[in-house]
């Protein structure tokens, strides 16, 4: 309704372009012999699993290049025709890893939820025998003895045996699957942990000994169990964008041969067939408009909700919606070549990308794993040694070593804090789906926002119907309520609101792409375009009123400024952060808003590659860019961005791209989810500091022989609880 630039045309591809040089590099390589192989693995857990699956798949002979991401726990593995997807899962399975293949088209987690529940009940298992232990055990530290103290022992054994044979097994398969293929990760030195405090503590028991330490068995298996249940919490929330983007494709066509019409799959139709699109279909090609006149609704692939009008020659793309009339369009791409599908291959391209940035307790565990054992098997041998034989008290001093140096506390050092934070950041309203995106927020220095939907509402609202004499405005009111154009029907709210009587129209008629036109008192009215009503069209958006002769009256339209949004934008500045608006509406819109938010450096008319060129030269310079947006337009973007929010009232696409989600309407909360990111930083870090001072302290205790299985336990678990504690300073 408005001859604005932002409808005086229809993006030929707004997909395709996002980033030139990776679909031509994409085309390229899917030209070549082969393919890329997509693998579910569901027992990736932790940085040496990246390391271990990626190095030993990239050595297999025709496999050009593995990535293993941690977060969907899925490998993506560019290989030549002679590798299938059978060979990489048979290698895999070599490996420990079970593996199953997946349908690109379709999104399923039932693996995955499987996973959660086993965690779940092993850890419920675990807490509820470690509570019962605990009791019995308080009575052997306050003084039980002889038969009381045996007793209690037997019962703690016959409640703490089967737990941790039950409980503990993900770590006993993980650390079994290592050893097998002659490696040792982190779960090898815990099972050893719980095998040895349970073994010991069986001895002790029936040997008739003062101590047993079935409680720390039981405890250190619980705590570890919670940590990877945290992990994998933060990691199962995360889902495909791209599957998302693909699921937006339509899958069938109507075809016309001559005056015939057929249904055909989208697959089977070719570049210069012809393809009719009634009122109310999304458009399933890239094409031409051959005939026909209509608006169609671009907000998927644009971001932006007032339709544009489309007519002959107009280009339209793939997953834009018809609105208003019938189209016949000439195909021009189709199937995986269309706008859509490229843009979902583009999406999956940046999410299977290698992730840089790895959490700190995975970059420490490269330097634990291969070392405690190491050091406990050397105190064994050492004090067997010393003692001249003694076994009973080398295994002690080797069981207390891997139990006071047990990961338990570097294992929650992340979790606990991310929990903490996403619980302050769920209070105020945002939902962290990813542990990572914490430290990647803390790091910003450049923020990014779209316009429509973002900074505003996305409901266009008139700002000027006070210049409106009463009867013009009964009869905009009349010919808005006859329209389904957003512009028309959001006049007649308005007015409506106003308490203002409609007109009694005659011969109400829409006309598609162009407006709504009836009769009144005689007279022709019309409500739609400048252009079709004969009037000079504004720099702004507006639907234009002509009353017989009468001279025309524009009816101007602004988007409501989100809450918060002035705050936000305020607030990132007064801490120092660059912020820019980048946005697919007309330049005057655009600069209007940028002006009213004090904003100096903004973009208009930008289509989705516009958006991604831009994070992408940021970054290039070297900012850490968070990018806010809710449309389809800007999933690639927000994949692309260092970190990402989207509002709650986002496409689908755009919030599971996102590695944030803003649940309420205010924008306020996102410079403190900024500040709280720093703040959670910092307490990862200072809980890394706890883990290696402690570690500096009390490992000497236990390799001298001065710390028993149960001090460690003890030592242990207080390191656990300080870095609880200090996580829980973020509320």
């Amino acid at each position: 309704m408005s001859d604005t630039p932002v409808f005086s045309s229809v993006s030929a591809c707004p997909a395709c372009a996002v980033t030139p040089a990776v679909v031509d590099r994409a085309s390229a390589a899917a030209s070549e012999a082969g393919g890329r192989i997509m693998l579910s693995v569901p027992d990736a857990h932790c940085a040496l699993c990246i390391s271990t699956v990626e190095s030993d798949l990239e050595a297999m002979a025709g496999v050009r290049s593995a990535r293993l991401n941690l977060t969907l726990r899925r490998v993506s593995v560019d290989a030549e025709a002679s590798v299938g997807a059978a060979d990489v899962i048979t290698r895999l399975k070599t490996l420990g890893y079970a593996a199953y293949e997946l349908d690109p088209g379709t999104l399923s987690m039932t693996q995955t939820d499987k996973q959660g529940r086993d965690l779940l009940m092993r850890l419920g298992v675990a807490g509820f025998s470690m509570m019962n232990i605990m009791l019995l055990s308080v009575a052997v530290w306050s003084g039980a003895t002889d038969a009381t103290r045996d007793l209690f022992h037997l019962i703690s054994a016959a409640i703490a045996v089967p737990t941790v044979a039950f409980s503990a097994q993900p770590f006993f398969r993980r650390a079994y699957a290592g050893l097998r293929m002659g490696r040792m990760d982190m779960d090898f030195p815990i099972s050893l942990a719980i095998v040895l405090a349970t073994s010991i503590s069986f001895y002790e028991t029936l040997k008739g000994g003062q101590h047993a330490y079935f409680d720390a068995a039981v405890m250190l298996t619980f705590f570890l169990l919670a940590g990877r249940y945290l992990d994998f919490r933060t990691r199962a929330v995360a889902r495909s964008a791209a599957q998302e983007l693909a699921a937006l494709e339509v899958p069938r066509a109507i075809r016309l041969t001559g005056a015939a019409e057929e249904a055909v799959s989208v697959a089977d139709l070719a570049v210069g067939d012809a393809v009719l699109v009634r009122p109310g279909g999304r458009i399933p090609v890239d094409g031409v408009v051959v005939a026909g006149t209509s608006e169609v609704d671009l907000s998927l692939l644009t971001g932006e909700t007032l339709p544009e009008f489309a007519g002959p020659e107009t280009v339209v793309a793939a997953g834009a919606v018809n609105l208003t009339g019938p189209l016949t369009l000439r195909v021009t791409a189709a199937g995986k070549d269309s706008s859509l599908h490229r843009m979902a291959d583009l999406v999956a391209v940046a999410e299977n990308a290698r992730n840089k940035y790895t959490t700190l307790a995975q970059r420490a565990a490269r330097i634990y794993s291969p070392s405690v054992h190491l050091l406990s098997l050397a105190a064994f041998f050492v004090w067997l040694w010393i003692t001249g034989g003694d076994v009973r008290f080398s295994l002690n001093v080797a069981a207390a070593t891997l139990i006071i140096t047990c990961p338990c506390a570097l294992g929650l050092a992340v979790p606990a804090v991310v929990t903490a934070a996403s619980g302050t950041l769920f209070r105020d309203g945002m939902l962290i789906k990813d542990g990572s995106a914490l430290e990647r927020l803390a790091q910003v220095d450049t923020v990014v926002f779209d316009k429509t939907g973002t900074l505003t509402m996305g409901t266009p609202e008139p700002v000027n119907l006070d210049a409106l004499g009463p009867e013009a405005l009964q009869v905009a009111a009349a010919l808005g309520a006859g329209s389904s154009h957003p512009l028309a029907m959001s006049l007649a709210t308005a007015a409506r609101a106003r308490g203002v009587v409609p007109a009694v129209l005659e011969d109400i008629t829409e006309v598609p792409g162009h407006g709504v036109q009836a009769q009144w008192q005689g007279q022709r009215v019309r409500l739609g375009r400048a252009s079709w009503v004969g009037a000079e069209p504004l720099e702004v958006t507006a639907a234009y009123l002509a009353i017989g002769a009468a001279p025309v009256q524009p009816v101007e339209f602004a988007d409501r400024l989100r809450p918060g949004a002035a705050e936000a934008v305020a607030a990132f500045q007064a801490r120092g952060k660059q912020v820019r608006l980048i946005s697919g509406d007309v330049a005057g819109a655009v600069g209007d808003l940028a002006a009213r938010l004090g904003i100096s450096d903004w973009q208009a008319e930008a289509l989705p590659q516009d958006k991604a060129d831009a994070i992408t030269a940021l970054q290039a310079e070297g900012h850490k860019v968070l990018m806010v947006g809710d449309g389809l337009n800007d999933t690639v973007a927000l994949t692309a961005a260092h970190v990402s929010i989207s509002p709650a009232s986002a496409l689908d696409a755009a919030r599971v791209a996102s590695d944030i989600v803003l649940l309420g309407a205010s924008l306020a909360p996102l410079p403190d989810a900024q500040h709280t990111a720093t703040r959670a930083v910092r307490r990862i870090r200072e809980n890394f500091a706890i883990c290696f001072t402690y570690n500096i302290c009390a490992v000497p205790i236990a390799l001298f022989g001065f710390a028993s299985p149960l001090l460690a336990a003890l030592a242990m678990s207080a390191s656990s609880i300080t870095v609880c504690l200090n996580a829980l300073r973020l509320r």
